[in-house]
Parts: C-alpha cells; structure tokens; sequence
C-alpha cells in the first residue's frame, strides 16, 4: 500500500521540485534566484564598496580587518567633497549642460523620426541609411573635425555647442534617437492619421493630437537616455565650453588636484592627518557626482520600465 502511495505521489513531487512546461519547479525557481541575485550583486557591489568607503575615516581606512563596518562615520569626507567640488556651483552646470540638450535633441529626434515614418520624399532611403551610419560611426573619430566645425562656426565656450546640434538631429548619439522614434511611428497605425485629415486636420495637428501623445513612451526613454549621456559626458564638454561650465563629471576629473590646492596638499602629520586626501574623500565626491541621477532614477523608474515595455508594442 506505501509502496503504491509512493509511486501514485511521485508524478507531483517531480513536478514540484523540476516544473513542467510553462511553469517553475522549486528547485528551478531557486537555481532562478541564485544566478538573479548573483548578478546583481556584481553590479551592486562596486556602489555598496563605494558608499561605505565614502563614510570611513583614515583609520578605518588604513585598517585591513575594516571591510564593511566602519568604526565611526565620517561626514566630513562629504563636506570636504562638497566643498571641492563646489556642488552648488558645479550642479548648476550639469543641469543646464543635460537638460536644454536633452528638450531640444528629443524635439528634433521626433519630428526627423516622424517625417521618416510617414512622408516619402526623394532620397529618404539615403538619408536613413546616413542616420544608420552615423549611428554606427564612433564617436571619438568625429570629435576632431567636430571641434574645428564648431570652432569656425563660432558655437565654443557657449551651450550653442550642444543645443545648435541638437536642434539639428546631431546631438550627442542622437541617431539612436531618430531610430527609436522612426521604428515607433512607423507601427502607429495609418487609420489614425487618415481619419484626422478627413476632418480636416493639417500635418502639424496630426504630429501633436494624435502623435506625439501615442509617442510618450519612446518620449520617456530618449529624454532619460539623452539627460544620462550628456551628464556623464566630459570629454566633449570640456573640449566646448572650456572653463564656462563646469559641471560635476568635469570636477571629478581634477577632485584631486583642486582638493590638494584646497586643504594644503594633504600632509600627514598627526593634526592635518584626517584631512589628507584619501579613498573616502574621493568615493565621497564620487557619490555626489551620481547622486542626482540616482536620485532621478530612482522616481522615474516605473515610467522608465512601464516605456521600454511598450516601446516594442506593435500596431496594426
């Protein structure tokens, strides 16, 4: 009779720990979890490093049995950081460096993109095919004979070294932009656009009634996209503006330098000891530097995921 039990149970115990098709076992759903959890502690691990480093002192730091756990919190290295990076200052700059970039490039991104879709002109296969190549060109083998453009255009030292491109379709890897926006408006359905010209709706009506409010999605995720890059840009910023932006990226490159200019060089005497640069300063400045786009993540997260799902929808 167990004998029979047994085996009359065991089609449920195999399907319980391995699954079937279309569902988890458990002991699948754990293998699941195990590699998830694996991998984002590999991406979690160098921020969770750097926060805590960010709040030890010099002898936590010269301590090898201190791993995780300081023996008293520093806020003094984000003072000093504060005031090297002359945040204010410094936060301004990137605002004002990501965000008009950022509205004028999208503006630009969806109108080329819409034309793309839904016009037919001369030459529009070859025009696509450009935006197709530039996207696939490197950055780094235009920057030069970019520079020298913008330099006889008079565009340096000023945000008309990104805004002008933007405004353009050249912006900072605005291609990917233009793309985006070209595959989403070309699976809108052409019933939409059709029933508005019946009643009477010229082309713009049509691109700000009926498109642009259908294109939200595609909106949020070039717009986040575009603010992150031009941010993190440092190379091409410091290349046009010079020293009329700084902005926190920027500050970051010479936190050492300008932080030993600020508190003396970092002399290791017993009294100036703790104010010596060292690894918590710099993680210090470091979080400063990525904590308004965590910030900014961290309340546009659900727009960020609930747009990448639909940006892939398809219509009729």
């Amino acid at each position: 009779f167990m004998a029979k039990k047994i085996k009359f149970n065991a089609p449920k115990i195999k399907r319980f720990l391995l699954g079937r098709y279309g569902e988890y076992g458990f002991l699948t759903k754990i293998l699941l979890y195990a590699i998830l959890i694996g991998i984002r502690f590999i991406f979690l691990y160098p921020i969770l490093q750097m926060i805590v480093t960010s709040f030890m002192g010099l002898e936590d730091l010269i301590d090898p049995t201190t791993i995780w756990i300081p023996s008293s919190i520093q806020f003094k290295n984000y003072k000093y950081a504060f005031e090297t990076l002359n945040f204010t200052k410094a936060l301004s700059d990137s605002i004002k460096v990501s965000l008009l970039p950022t509205i004028f490039g999208v503006i630009s991104s969806g109108l080329i993109g819409y034309g793309f879709a839904h016009y037919e002109f001369p030459g529009k296969k070859i025009w696509l095919a450009l935006v197709v190549v530039v996207f696939l060109i490197p950055t780094l083998l235009l920057n030069i004979p970019t520079f020298v453009l913008y330099n006889d255009l008079g565009l340096l030292n000023s945000l008309k070294a990104y805004i002008y491109p933007a405004m353009t379709g050249y912006g900072l890897r605005q291609s990917v932009f233009i793309l985006i926006f070209f595959q989403f408006f070309k699976m809108m359905p052409k019933e939409l656009s059709e029933s508005a010209e019946v009643d009477g709706a010229n082309a713009f009506q049509i691109f700000i009634r009926i498109a642009v409010p259908m294109a939200v999605p595609a909106i949020i995720i070039c717009t986040l996209y575009s603010f992150v890059w031009y941010w993190n840009e440092t190379s091409l910023a410091t290349s046009y503006f010079g020293k009329e932006y700084r902005t926190l990226q920027m500050a970051v490159v010479n936190f050492e330098a300008v932080f030993r200019e600020n508190f003396g060089g970092g002399n290791l005497g017993l009294d100036s000891a703790y104010e010596s640069f060292n690894q918590g300063v710099l993680f210090a400045g470091t979080m400063l530097s990525i904590l308004p786009l965590l910030i900014l993540y961290t309340f546009t997260q659900k727009w960020f995921v609930e747009s990448a799902d639909k940006v892939g929808i398809a219509g009729n």
